[in-house]
């Protein structure tokens, strides 16, 4: 770089090239890169950091600037330290005037760019570009701010210096901080860009962001400017493209109710609602779709590593000329790991057992595999690569998308009803819990067997346990048997007690459909919806994103209700443990900080008791049933509430209901969780109240039966649902549900891992039996078998004393 260049206050993009990042940050280094490198980037210019660098010295505020933040924050923890060194440093930058040297460049360039584009006053984005932004390891991308459709020198003048302001916004200075990064060293240069007068517009990896697949590429895309995807004031749709045949492998198309667009008027960029006719349609077409994938490739290719581009589809240009790349910047998350490796040469099989660690079977089958050990999310999602063994030592719903990469699940905490096992067993992927030691014992790079049928992980790869036993050729004979199936092989019996499923993750709903018919969905969870929003509920609502979370649940929850549709999908509404959500952000302020974890969440601040506490996050939830079923016409979802101590919670939650237009009836039911035992022993009083069904949830009736922390593995030996206490318990509730009409179902672990129960729930004239999707089939099989005892039973008891055979004329023939 010359040093006369190293001093200009502006740059044309074409005049940059990705090394550039010292002198105009990151955003414009690459821009100018892709410029250069063929892409379809929007005209524009970038403002120097040297400009900004000069601007802080001409002016003299440079020092006052870094000492307001010495003298401010005092304690890194205290958020509102940094509010109040943002406040005075921005009002300090946005009321100092800018030299006239850098002014005057400014308002040429501008000029200039005007005769580029034949405009009298070009419509422009206004971004920042920090000289850290946009690193590999540093994901500093969104700390600065953005201002779209700036017209005219003086807009622009101001809104440059909002931007030079915005280095100092509170999770800037947090992040630099605890980055590490000196405050003196980061500059900031600001990207001038022609707007694209977007129809539509989003985000594009060149992998998948939660597995990290580099096959594919995902584009998420609405109607309007990009913001309201970046920003998630809509759920967008999505569509993955296979990378090496630009294929369109699927295309999720969500309801977009708003869109960010230039008023006509103003100018200005407006939030307005999307027409109904162009809410459930895809806001990009096929060719669109495939000439941002063949894009994608190309700047992947040019840098060599996987990115994050933004994307703008211009409503006044026709294809292909209307497809603008906007931005791109190296993948934070994935590009943390090595790429992809050679892989490593597994250690030979063996055949002697030797065991290393011994737990609970939580989730049949056997796998073997490479170990990576994770004592939290951030660190799985650092090393664990598609097929591993993770070994941790307790999940929760962070944890979901590296459970889904996994081969197998170790855990050293939890037993049969904690959520590795639960989630592991709806996965298909063998896991062992309560092992005690397994993160210490089990090393990261060693190979081992992890037989989760009998709860041991072995030593290397035990071939004899993984490979099936070598059988004999069928003889003719027995080949036409295996060829003469039964019936029920082929066509699953129906049964007079109904096979429900649970459920936590909304992408697998079409897969179990599929694979065991089931009679609807007796349990939905929610929690891993509230995952999939990313922050805290609280957080939200203060931010202004309670309509993200109405929209991602109710994306969700449609996801699976039109799977199933017409039969019922029974939504349980958010039973939020405190202890849960910590590392959302947002959780340990309004879950810690706020008192909520107390020393055993699991009978702590949850379920109905929380709903009444801060019905506003209970309503959000409420908003998303009624968008399912009124606006997506889904009307087989109905609601549980769970975790009900008393009869006034439910009347409570049910008021709230009502106010937000989910009033029962008969195509609407609200059923609640038998989970504590006073719900038992009131539950002449719940009817009363209204109740349209039960469902046990015996993983923690169990537990509060039977006083035994079911997540303690070293109790697990007498947590046992068959336990004559918690029999009676069900019984109870059966009968008397049965008296009145009410419908009773179960949907904890015991139907799944005890045909014994199955067995007592059906004599005793449970309606249906909600099982983990892996033991659908085998239990309408269970159920039928059972029935048809019942009904032989019956048969013979009402035969007793009467002659096998008695004659008799029928009145015609008398």
């Amino acid at each position: 770089m010359t040093e006369d260049r190293a001093k200009k206050l502006v740059l044309w993009f074409e005049e940059l090239r990705k090394e550039d990042v010292p002198l105009v940050g990151g955003k414009c280094a690459n821009l100018g890169e892709m410029i250069n490198a063929g892409i379809p980037v929007p005209p524009g210019f970038a403002i120097s950091a040297y400009a900004y660098k000069l601007f802080l010295e001409e002016t003299g505020i440079a020092n006052k600037v870094y000492s307001i933040i010495k003298e401010t924050v005092k304690d890194p923890n205290d958020p509102k330290q940094y509010e109040e060194a943002s406040a005075k440093i921005r009002q300090l930058i946005e009321s100092t005037p800018i030299p006239s040297s850098i002014e005057k460049a400014i308002r040429e360039y501008y000029k200039m760019l005007n005769d580029r584009v034949g405009a009298v006053e070009a419509f422009v984005a206004v971004r920042s570009s920090a000289t850290a932004e946009d690193l590999p390891d540093a994901s500093f991308a969104g700390q600065q701010e953005t201002f779209l459709n700036v017209k005219g020198g003086d807009e622009l003048v101001y809104y440059v210096r909002k931007c030079w302001s915005s280095l100092f916004t509170p999770r800037a200075i947090f992040y630099r901080t605890q980055k590490g990064f000196p405050h003196e060293k980061v500059l900031i240069s600001v990207a001038v860009q022609k707007m694209v007068n977007s129809k539509a517009a989003g985000v594009m990896f060149t992998l998948h962001p939660v597995t990290g697949d580099r096959s594919k590429i995902v584009i998420e895309g609405a109607w309007g400017l990009g913001e309201a995807v970046v920003s998630g004031a809509v759920t967008p749709d999505r569509f993955i493209v296979d990378k090496a045949t630009l294929k369109i492998l699927s295309k999720e198309v969500a309801e977009k109710t708003v869109e960010y667009i230039r008023d006509p008027k103003t100018g200005k960029t407006l939030h307005a609602e999307v027409p109904p006719e162009r809410r459930r349609i895809p806001c990009l077409t096929d060719e669109e779709i495939i000439e941002l994938a063949k894009l994608a490739k190309r700047i992947e290719e040019h840098y060599g590593k996987p990115q994050d581009i933004e994307f703008a589809i211009d409503r006044d240009l026709p294809f292909p000329e209307n497809v603008f790349i906007v931005q791109s910047r190296p993948e934070t998350v994935w590009s943390l790991k090595a790429e992809e490796k050679p892989a490593v040469e597994a250690p030979a099989p063996v055949e002697k057992l030797i065991p290393v660690v011994k737990g609970l079977p939580a989730s049949p089958g056997i796998y073997a595999g490479r170990v990576k050990v994770a004592l939290d999310h951030q660190e799985a999602a650092k090393v664990m690569e598609k097929g591993d063994i993770l070994v941790t030592r307790m999940t929760n719903p962070d944890w979901v998308p590296y459970m889904r990469m996994a081969g197998a699940i170790v855990t050293d905490d939890g037993g049969m009803t904690c959520h590795a096992a639960i989630v592991s067993r709806e996965l298909g992927i063998p896991c062992i819990v309560g092992s005690k030691e397994a993160t210490k014992l089990l090393k990261t790079g060693s190979y081992y067997t992890v037989d989760a049928t009998s709860g041991v992980v072995y030593e290397g790869i035990v071939e004899s346990l993984i490979k099936p036993t070598p059988k004999a050729a069928p003889t003719a004979a027995v080949t036409e048997a295996a060829v003469a199936l039964p019936q029920w092989a082929i066509y699953p019996p129906v049964t007079a007690t109904k096979i429900y499923v649970n459920l936590s993750i909304p992408d697998v709903a079409d897969k179990v459909f599929n694979e065991s018919r089931p009679d609807g969905v007796g349990l939905l969870r929610a929690e891993h919806l509230m995952l999939s929003v990313g922050k805290h509920p609280r957080l939200l609502i203060e931010e202004g994103g309670a309509e993200k979370m109405v929209n991602a649940f109710a994306e969700g929850i449609r996801k699976v209700a039109q799977v199933f549709f017409p039969r019922p999908v029974v939504y349980r509404f958010l039973d939020f443990k405190p202890d849960e959500f910590l590392s959302l952000p947002g959780g340990e302020k309004y879950e810690k900080e706020a008192g909520h974890v107390g020393p055993n969440p699991l009978i702590g601040y949850r379920g109905a008791f929380r709903y009444i506490k801060e019905p506003d996050i209970f309503r959000l939830e409420c908003r998303a049933i009624k968008k399912v079923r009124e606006e997506y016409g889904l009307k087989n979802v109905w609601v549980m509430v769970p975790f009900v101590r008393t009869v006034e919670e439910f009347k409570n939650c049910l008021k709230i209901m009502e106010e937000e237009g989910l009033k029962k009836g008969p195509d609407f039911k609200v059923w609640i969780m038998v989970e504590v035992p006073s719900t038992v022993l009131l539950i002449d009083k719940f009817i009363e109240a209204g109740i349209d069904g039960v469902s046990f949830g015996t993983n923690d009736l169990t537990m509060l039966i039977l006083g035994i922390d079911r997540d303690d593995a070293s109790v697990q030996e007498i947590y046992d649902e068959r336990n004559l206490a918690v029999l009676r318990a069900l019984s109870h509730v059966i009968r008397l549900c049965r008296a009145h009409n009410v419908t009773t179902s179960i949907c904890g672990q015991a139907p799944s891992n005890y045909p014994e129960i199955v067995e007592f729930l059906v004599k005793e004239g449970a309606t249906s039996l909600s099982v983990n999707p892996d033991k659908v089939i085998e239990t309408r099989l269970l159920v039928a078998s059972i029935e048809r005892k019942l009904l032989l039973e019956r048969l013979a008891e009402s035969k007793k004393d009467k002659p096998f055979f008695e004659f008799k004329w029928s009145e015609e023939l008398k």
